[in-house]
């Protein structure tokens, strides 16, 4: 599970610890979700790994979300900087985990409802993700995987479910090294594959030939089956 020393998705976060701005209460499923998505947050590869880094980093995310997109909050649940801190996202997305429940968040276009976001600090086209990154990013989707019974053949890209490059073929391409560690976690935490579920991916709507280079955006993150009110910005 997340490490003690970070923002650990297995314990609850205190309010305003990033300073991220007051968000209103989201929308809350009880369903869990069936798909953990891996994201990159298509930001510069910062060679800064401190905590006063990856909290400006959640900032920056939450108001470009917020004020650029026109949403009610940050758009993931969840969000790794390249220094392997793990922060909180949406609001309340931690406690909802907890409970086995999801907060609808904004990064997945038409799969908002069944889908928990992971943003990976970077741009990870043609650069492999940091280690620190890389251990957090493991734990964190075991951790995941543990609380939603979701089995880690349900671990995609966010190609596989919009149409993206995201998140970049590096980061793409590791994805089962990233199940196989997964699998082993959760493995040494006593699940065994009969308590997971696995969900069939509909047909990948693969990546478009011009998608903007625009820090921050990855892809469609909205879309007519999401049951939120939020609009694409």
């Amino acid at each position: 599970m997340p490490r003690q020393a970070r923002c650990r998705p297995n314990r609850p976060s205190s309010p305003g610890a990033t300073g991220a701005r007051s968000a209103p209460p989201p929308q809350v499923v009880t369903a869990p979700p069936n798909y953990i998505v891996v994201h990159h947050t298509a930001a510069p590869n910062s060679t800064d790994y401190s905590q006063a880094h990856a909290f400006a980093l959640s900032r920056s995310i939450q108001d470009h979300h917020m004020d650029s997109n026109g949403w009610s909050d940050t758009g993931q649940q969840l969000t790794i900087s390249r220094g392997g801190y793990i922060m909180e996202g949406r609001n309340r997305s931690l406690e909802a985990v907890r409970r086995g429940e999801h907060v609808v968040g904004a990064h997945v276009a038409n799969h908002n409802s069944e889908a928990v976001g992971i943003e990976n600090d970077g741009t990870y086209t043609s650069e492999p993700p940091t280690g620190a990154l890389w251990d957090s990013l493991v734990e964190t989707v075991a951790w995941l995987v543990a609380q939603y019974g979701v089995s880690p053949a349900n671990v995609v890209g966010h190609r596989a479910l919009g149409a993206t490059e995201c998140p970049g073929d590096r980061l793409y391409g590791v994805l089962d090294d990233l199940r196989a560690a997964v699998s082993a976690a959760v493995a040494e935490m006593g699940v065994s594959d009969s308590d997971l579920r696995t969900t069939p991916l509909p047909p990948s709507p693969g990546a478009p030939e011009n998608e903007p280079e625009q820090e921050f955006y990855h892809g469609p993150a909205l879309g007519v089956r999401d049951p939120n009110d939020e609009e694409e910005g």
